[in-house]
């Protein structure tokens, strides 16, 4: 009997999710099949398929999804509504397995969450791999093994995060965003490129201990309800004492990031600047951006020193 497929779109929660998804299905005997790293075909199908009020990570994640069909058995495709009590993410994520199931013709495979109502990520998980045949205690067994591998992840890359910041005495800027904002080929990794030629450290807002989130993100925001948001906030309040500066990645026109960068533009001290993202920027005009921010921080060093 053959393996069930599984493709993996390498965008929007892949970039949270991606090591959890991966093991988890490993781990109940499926075959994995992860989309390539967004290329300018994924960004120009994802745009044929999208509605043009959809942000670019949006139109991003469909064009990732046109690569996977007829590659697979299923297509996951997630929905979240709430992760965190009394709190929200953005209509995207709630809507995704509609608006994809609705736009192509594919099996697609999927979990819900919504915590409000009681569907925790052990339950979405839990049912989805009923749906796929397995065992209950093959898919516990699956789950747990792949949280600890998450857990021991994160906790490596945050580690790693600390070492440098305590060791370098290179200008350091936070990269704040959502992760698939920081992550993705043609949103954050040509902004990751440009610092890396100018001899920049780069701190990543998703590479965040949250043991302190409540506490740290009131510096910020006192009332904010978008989970991811809150996140986000909350990594700015922890690094902003550590580094020179914060670069805020939007993909255009992201709604809850509007409200939110507002903000944060308002209440951190550091020099910040936040760059927008869509399919019609320029090389040119990003590169010219950035530079001119880190003349500003290298200019804010010497006259501290």
């Amino acid at each position: 009997m053959s393996k069930i497929m599984i493709g993996i779109p390498k965008a929007l929660l892949y970039y949270k999710y991606g090591n959890l998804w991966i093991t988890f299905f490993e781990e109940l005997g499926c075959e994995i099949i992860v989309s390539p790293n967004t290329s300018k075909k994924i960004l120009e199908d994802g745009i044929k398929y999208s509605m043009d009020e959809a942000c670019m990570a949006m139109k991003i994640y469909m064009g990732h999804i046109y690569y996977l069909i007829d590659k697979c058995d299923y297509i996951l495709v997630p929905r979240l509504k709430c992760v965190k009590k009394h709190e929200k993410l953005c209509t995207n994520f709630s809507a995704l397995y509609d608006l994809v199931s609705n736009v192509f013709d594919t099996n697609l495979i999927h979990y819900n969450i919504d915590v409000d109502h009681k569907e925790d990520e052990f339950y979405a998980f839990t049912t989805m791999g009923l749906s796929l045949g397995f065992s209950y205690r093959k898919i516990v067994s699956a789950y747990r093994l792949a949280k600890q591998k998450e857990k021991l992840l994160k906790e490596r890359e945050i580690s790693k995060q600390k070492v440098l910041i305590a060791s370098s005495t290179k200008i350091k800027i936070l990269l704040a965003g959502h992760p698939y904002n920081l992550h993705d080929e043609f949103i954050g990794k040509q902004i990751e490129k440009i610092l890396e030629e100018n001899n920049i450290d780069i701190i990543y807002s998703d590479r965040y201990d949250d043991k302190y989130l409540e506490e740290e993100v009131k510096v910020i925001s006192k009332k904010n309800y978008w989970t991811f948001n809150k996140e986000i906030m909350a990594a700015i309040s922890h690094y902003q004492d550590v580094v020179d500066g914060i670069i805020l990645i939007t993909s255009f026109p992201c709604g809850p990031d509007s409200l939110s960068n507002e903000m944060i533009l308002r209440n951190v001290k550091i020099p910040i600047t936040n760059l927008i993202i869509d399919e019609g920027n320029s090389d040119t005009g990003l590169l010219t951006r950035i530079e001119s921010f880190i003349d500003i921080l290298e200019e804010r060093r010497k006259n501290h020193e």
